[in-house]
């Protein structure tokens, strides 16, 4: 029998610290949250808990542990959402009010054996500040949800922070749509380096005219400035900052790189993760420089402290950094090997030496009175960069002064300017870190929350090909070209559904407050006021919902919100062209609703980039030109007819039983010829098929597929897939994990 008990939240975290604190110690983990808030009172914000279903066997496991044990420690996570989990466990578990709790950011011998020497009790102000979001959340789901429910089409839900973060995606929208594509002339000449002109040209006749006046030109070097500057290194990484480079450097969305640091954090490779701290602790400077010093000799060393810029950051006391600087790699899979080496790059890197760079700027003279500009910039000493980041030399050759240069062609090429870029994950969770919403432990969750809701998708298109004029001068004679250049990729970009912007329009028109930024980072200063003791709860969530109430209750009198448009007529029919939003996304209608007109209206898609607001009437009678679907293309060569349709989950193809995505091709001009190679890999794809149940080569291996959606299982690497007999896929598909989710509840108690 142990004399020590020890709770944590994770498994994987229990197996570490219980192989750092001994025999006697025992560790077991909560798994989570032990109770779930099903129920509040709107007027006392008393809130009903439930023992999570899942947990019936887990909580009688620890209780009979608490039995045994001569001592309690409560280890979870050192962050409000841990700290709540400490006080659950105290009521389930009837534990006394001092009972030892411990922190740590780090799972390692020294900071576990720190932590037992410095027990205190659960800090009940940070107990009520998590009590208060999350309450808070909920009647604002609820309330907002249903009412959003009723009068959005296609609408599911509505969050508190949620919403601000769709609106900054909808905005961005609204403002690549209105953005005016002008295009100008730029002129870059080559000199055996590359030099751009200070002036640009507004259309082809002045760019043509300025390179008349270049032929037979001599160009002269007229200044040349020799600077050297610096490349400072970057900050420890918060749990934002994580976010933001790994989806800039690994392609890696905010949930896959808060999935890995788990995992990290748990094996005792990392800090804590969820962290708005600049901090690094004296003994981790101390080895980072000797790791710096000894591998790559004193002048990389330059040891550095940060502060947090937020006085009342709360979520930690240090940034995410690795536990053992020595540790090259880590991981137990490529994201956290991935992850694991960018912390630990840019974890050095904070403690090196800036980067020196040497620069060039030359400047050479035209006949006219606009000058050619080259420059150049070489490493001399890289610093950080040897670590994090790249450094890449471009050498102009050794000019002075009054050199004269020959130019082997000058260049004009029409430039079109861009918009603002579509946000990322990465730079959607910066902009909300600037504009103080949301919190470490939220940035992931209002991410996914967003795209499960069907507000925002990712975009896949890798851009459209235009023509762009180039004027070249060569010698003395003048050559005009057209090339081709890719415009408008949108891969990986965040772009909002028309439900998304529908939804995001009425909460502007009806709910200014829940979608207003200043208001929704003002909530966060009141929760971290909660956590300081500086604000009661329950007056807090008074003061917020009153208000909110009454807004939900006066906006029930407020008509449909479909932001329908009307377009025009059709000049044909003279029956009216709306652009609507559906459940299924934006659409035109042709003539008016069936029960008003007596006769079923027609209807066709958005044009792709358009929304209600931006499509024109000119534009909707294209759509309506194009042919009805589904669409029979063809037949294939196994007799299969193939049709492309759209459903609720976008375009397809139809080939007998199979329906395939075609998300690159749009339904209506889809030809037979571009569906067969789909069709024809969908069935190649297909290694038994017994109707309902099915063995498949996906693109992450074998599955067995069964009834239903959803309903799959892998198929295990030693396993050839070819062998399994349909009772053999049956098998595999009734031994799945089972969830929770269908579990009779349970237990319910009533807390303040």
């Amino acid at each position: 029998m142990s004399k020590n008990l020890v709770i944590v939240e994770s498994p994987a975290k229990a197996q570490t610290i219980e192989k750092y604190l001994g025999a006697d110690f025992q560790v077991l983990a909560s798994v989570g949250h032990i109770r779930k808030d099903t129920k509040v009172d709107k007027s006392t914000f008393d809130v009903t808990y439930e023992i999570d279903p899942g947990h019936t066997k887990i909580i009688a496991d620890i209780k009979k542990a608490v039995k045994e044990a001569d001592k309690i420690w409560l280890a979870t996570d050192e962050d409000r959402e841990g700290e709540s989990i400490s006080w659950h466990l105290l009521e389930v578990l009837k534990l006394p009010k001092d009972t030892a709790r411990i922190t740590f950011h780090e799972i390692t011998k020294p900071a576990l054996e720190a932590a037992i020497k410095n027990p205190r009790t659960v800090d009940m102000n940070m107990v009520a500040s998590q009590q208060a979001r999350q309450t808070l959340d909920m009647l604002v789901g609820y309330d907002l949800s249903d009412i959003v429910r009723k009068k959005v089409p296609g609408a599911i839900s509505a969050g508190r922070v949620q919403s601000p973060a769709l609106r900054l995606v909808v905005e961005r929208e609204r403002e690549i749509e209105k953005f005016e594509s002008k295009f100008s002339f730029k002129v870059t000449g080559d000199f055996g380096f590359q030099a751009a002109l200070d002036h640009s040209f507004n259309s082809e006749d002045e760019a043509k005219a300025f390179l008349e006046k270049l032929i037979g030109a001599k160009y002269t070097v007229a200044e040349v400035e020799e600077t050297e500057g610096v490349k400072a290194n970057p900050t420890p990484f918060t749990t934002a900052a994580l976010q933001i480079e790994a989806n800039a450097k690994l392609g890696f969305s905010s949930k896959t790189t808060m999935a890995a640091a788990q995992g990290l954090y748990q094996a005792g490779l990392i800090t804590y993760h969820r962290t708005d701290s600049l901090n690094l602790s004296s003994q981790a400077v101390a080895s980072i420089a000797n790791y710096i010093e000894s591998s790559f000799g004193k002048d990389y060393l330059k040891v550095r402290h940060f502060k947090t810029k937020d006085a009342s950051a709360q979520e930690a006391h240090e940034a995410i950094r690795p536990t053992h600087i020595e540790n090259v790699a880590a991981g137990k899979n490529d994201y956290e090997k991935k992850l694991y080496h960018l912390i630990w790059s840019r974890t050095l890197a904070t403690q090196m030496a800036n980067a020196k760079v040497a620069k060039t700027v030359v400047k050479i003279t035209t006949p006219t009175e606009y000058m050619f500009e080259g420059k150049g910039e070489v490493v001399v000493f890289d610093g950080f960069l040897k670590v994090y980041g790249k450094s890449k030399d471009l050498e102009l050759p050794a000019m002075k002064v009054g050199d004269v240069l020959n130019a082997e062609s000058i260049t004009a090429r029409q430039t079109f300017a861009k918009p603002n870029a579509r946000y990322t994950e990465g730079s959607l969770v910066k902009k909300l870190e600037e504009l103080g919403i949301g919190r470490p432990s939220t940035y992931a969750s209002i991410m996914t929350a967003i795209q499960a809701r069907g507000y925002v998708v990712k975009g896949e298109s890798e851009g459209e090909e235009r023509e762009v004029t180039e004027l070249t001068l060569a010698g003395d004679k003048i050559s005009r070209s057209a090339v081709t250049e890719k415009f408008g990729a949108n891969k990986g970009k965040l772009i909002p559904t028309p439900i998304g912007e529908l939804v995001a329009g009425f909460l502007v028109d009806n709910f200014k407050n829940i979608v207003d930024y200043k208001f929704t980072a003002n909530i966060e200063k009141d929760l971290d006021l909660v956590a300081e003791a500086k604000l009661e709860r329950v007056k807090m969530l008074r003061d917020f919902y009153g208000p909110f109430r009454n807004t939900v209750l006066a906006s029930e009198g407020i008509e449909r919100y479909n932001n329908a448009k009307l377009l025009g007529h059709d000049p044909e029919t003279g029956k009216p062209i709306y652009a609507k939003v559906g459940k299924n996304g934006g659409f035109i209608q042709l003539g008016d609703n069936e029960k008003s007109s007596g006769e079923k209206p027609r209807f066709a898609p958005l044009p792709k980039r358009k929304s209600v607001k931006t499509v024109t009437l000119e534009l909707a009678l294209k759509q309506l030109a194009l042919p009805s679907l589904p669409r029979t293309l063809g037949t294939a060569k196994d007799g299969v007819e193939l049709i492309a349709a759209s459903g609720p989950f976008g375009p397809y193809l139809k080939g007998g039983k199979y329906n395939i995505p075609i998300k690159d091709f749009d339904p209506y001009t889809i030809t037979f010829e571009e569906a067969l190679p789909l069709y024809e890999a969908k069935v190649s794809s297909i290694i038994a098929d017994w109707g309902d149940i099915m063995i498949i080569n996906g693109a992450y291996g074998p599955y067995v597929k069964g009834p239903g959606r959803r309903n799959n299982v892998k198929i295990p690497k030693d396993q050839d897939p070819k062998t399994i007999t349909k009772e053999m896929a049956a098998e595999m598909l009734a031994n799945k994990p089972k969830t929770a989710r269908h579990a009779k509840r349970t237990t319910r108690t009533k807390k303040k």
